[in-house]
């Protein structure tokens, strides 16, 4: 094994004596490090072949390794790039508070950013008429980014507006709600439906995780004070970084009476 000064990964205990399988010794010596903060967030590990240089095993056990850290969500693929820890954080999202990503991730001392996908503005589809309470022939803004949190890809958020709103969709720069209250139109309420989805190769690939990944897709209708239905956004968020949390209270019964009759 490789003596590299300062590589976390050469000192990586491995030994064939042990009745532990190689590949598990591989998969808990990463998780040590990465527990010990060793291996960082988003820190690229060697490819398959040079690890198995460096450790002095086979290519499948290190692959093996892999897989299984993979499918635990300590590492996570990106296709074209490689092999990388995954980020450790999980945020708790209220399910019951209507507020931009971006506040969002302010709250919780993290940098939010955006990388722009696509805008453009054209007749609005079928879907999204009746979503926003369209006529046909009416146009929108569509507006789709992925979202990062720490420069950590945290979800896919496709938005559509009415053009009267949004009349030129290159303005969103950061938050869309920031636009949408400097223009008057901010919303102050919401519908929001979401499921479980598996992450096809082009959503995974955005993300940083392996393709038929779980996420959670979000459909809002957010609306204004006086009820006018402003925003349509489709999002998809990594299932292995978010927790959606709703507050549930119950229904007192009414006290029974007691009839004297």
């Amino acid at each position: 094994m490789s003596d590299a000064s300062g590589d976390p990964l050469s000192f990586i205990p491995l030994n064939e004596g042990n009745p532990t399988p190689l590949y598990l010794q591989l998969q808990q010596s990463i998780e040590d490090a990465v527990r010990k903060g060793a291996l960082k967030a988003d820190a690229a590990l060697p490819g398959e072949r040079d690890l198995a240089k460096q450790l002095g095993i086979s290519r499948v056990t290190v692959r093996k390794a892999i897989t299984g850290l993979v499918q635990k969500g300590v590492l996570v693929q990106r296709w074209g790039s490689g092999t990388f820890i995954a980020p450790q954080m999980r945020l708790e999202q209220p399910l019951s508070r209507l507020s931009s990503f971006t506040d969002d991730m302010s709250a919780r001392g993290l940098k939010s950013s955006a990388v722009m996908l696509s805008r453009s503005t054209g007749p609005a589809s079928t879907d999204e008429l009746m979503a926003l309470g369209l006529s046909p022939g009416d146009l929108v803004s569509r507006v789709n980014r992925l979202r990062l949190a720490n420069g950590i890809p945290m979800a896919i958020e496709n938005a559509v507006l009415p053009s009267r709103v949004l009349p030129d969709p290159s303005v969103v720069k950061q938050s869309l709600y920031a636009v949408l209250h400097d223009q008057g139109f901010m919303p102050t309420r919401a519908l929001q439906r979401l499921h479980a989805v598996l992450l096809n190769e082009e959503q995974a690939a955005l993300l940083g995780v392996p393709p038929q990944s779980p996420a959670l897709y979000i459909e809002r209708r957010s609306f204004t004070a006086t009820g006018e239905v402003v925003e349509f956004t489709s999002s998809y968020y990594r299932g292995d970084a978010y927790d959606f949390v709703a507050e549930l209270t119950i229904s007192q019964p009414e006290r029974m009476h007691n009839d004297d009759a």
